[in-house]
């Protein structure tokens, strides 16, 4: 498993390698740099907003319940650059960071059970919001003419009714008691199997309860709240787009095409999650769905590096502050359990 993130990156490395060898560099430079220092500062502070939604709705998960120290808004806040700068800036197959995340929630004394219960649901909700943004570019994208896109349509509806089954699995483990029990047998026997004998009454137990008090009826208003500021996360990204292609010139192309680039391209790269920040994929998911409107491979492959600018710029500092917040374990609050 630590090989197949570095595998990933070897593979996206050389595809984008090739994607750029094989097109017109000249073109993709003179794209890029129509987008100029403003608009891609704009980009960078409209990741800035999305990155800030995201942690507002991971905070949103858990607000007011017991077992979050001093973990408040401005926690969520910080730890949720911290997963970004971890799952777009190393080789960590794009969850890495969430785990990370989790971890150092613990540092302002949050209970590790909350924190876990935290993180499966955000990466519940994010996930989500994301198939049915991906849902909305499938079905702008059925309304466009030509063989290439019906395929490429269908292609992604198939994967989605995938990822149904898979994020359904993974609600079930969280809140079904038949699939919990037989998830609490499953680490037992694994347990006293590494361990040679001996007994494991309730495994992962403080993390059930804790996702018990996520989703109580009562708080079905913060978890609403999650979901939306993840959808409005999603649907801001496409912005990025529409500013770069704004700079570049190119007018042509409209708001309909806008959302289906930027829903399928994301989840183009959610798909090859092993691929760290979807390296190369990205950038063949841009050019495959440029061309359906018209866009040269050379600005489809510039939109994708201008994409991946606020990765870069806002990545560094989150990996910086992630050192500098272990470094300070001691001095913030140890954890309670």
């Amino acid at each position: 498993m630590r090989r197949l993130p570095l595998a990933g990156t070897l593979l996206g490395l050389a595809l984008g390698t090739w994607l750029v060898a094989t097109n017109d560099l000249g073109a993709i430079a003179d794209a890029f740099g129509r987008v100029g220092a403003l608009g891609l500062t704009a980009i960078v502070l409209l990741r800035v907003l999305i990155l800030l939604l995201c942690g507002v709705a991971w905070g949103q998960t858990v607000r007011g319940l017991v077992g979050l120290g001093r973990a408040g808004s401005g926690a969520f806040l910080i730890l949720r650059f911290v997963r970004e700068g971890i799952n777009v800036l190393l080789p960590v197959a794009s969850v890495g960071g969430d785990v990370v995340g989790g971890r150092l929630l613990t540092f302002w004394g949050a209970t590790g059970a909350l924190a876990a219960a935290s993180i499966m649901v955000d990466m519940l909700f994010q996930a989500g919001t994301q198939a049915a943004f991906a849902l909305l570019g499938v079905g702008l994208l059925l309304q466009v003419s030509g063989e290439a896109a019906h395929a490429l349509a269908i292609w992604v509806l198939r994967a989605l009714a995938v990822t149904a089954l898979l994020l359904a699995a993974f609600l079930a483990a969280q809140r079904s008691p038949g699939v919990r029990a037989a998830a609490r047998r499953a680490l037992a026997w694994g347990r006293r199997t590494l361990r040679g004998g001996g007994t494991d009454p309730a495994p992962g137990g403080g993390v059930y309860d804790a996702l018990d008090a996520v989703w109580a009826p009562g708080r079905s208003g913060h978890l609403a709240a999650s979901v939306l500021l993840h959808l409005a996360a999603w649907l801001i990204g496409a912005v990025e787009i529409g500013i770069a292609l704004a700079c570049i010139g190119n007018h042509s192309v409209g708001v309909a095409e806008i959302l289906i680039i930027e829903a399928l391209s994301q989840a183009i790269k959610s798909a090859a999650f092993p691929v760290p920040s979807g390296l190369g994929v990205q950038e063949g998911g841009f050019v495959l769905l440029g061309g359906l409107f018209g866009i040269d491979a050379g600005t489809a492959l510039a939109l994708s590096l201008v994409k991946r600018v606020p990765d870069v710029v806002l990545g560094l500092p989150a990996l910086i502050l992630w050192q500098m917040i272990e470094a300070r374990r001691g001095t913030i609050l140890p954890p309670q359990g």
